[in-house]
């Protein structure tokens, strides 16, 4: 199975159960400044949750930097 990441692709065994999981997997010391979109839908933190991924999905993940 595999998820398409930032415009790369990644194989999985098991795909990671929502997109809750999978942020933990990919962003696992970042909490805040995050914004996620799947199949090129903004999904809402709220929503992250309950958001389920399937094979061959796009997931999109924005993160805020600091600076000037």
């Amino acid at each position: 199975m595999e998820l398409t990441i930032n415009h790369t692709t990644k194989k999985f065994e098991k795909l990671p159960e929502n997109l809750e999981t999978l942020l933990a997997m990919e962003l696992p010391e970042k909490k805040k400044g995050i914004a996620v979109a799947l199949n090129n839908r903004i999904i809402p933190q709220s929503f992250w949750a309950e958001t389920f991924l399937r094979d061959k999905d796009s997931v999109l993940i924005i993160t805020a930097t600091q600076g000037g």
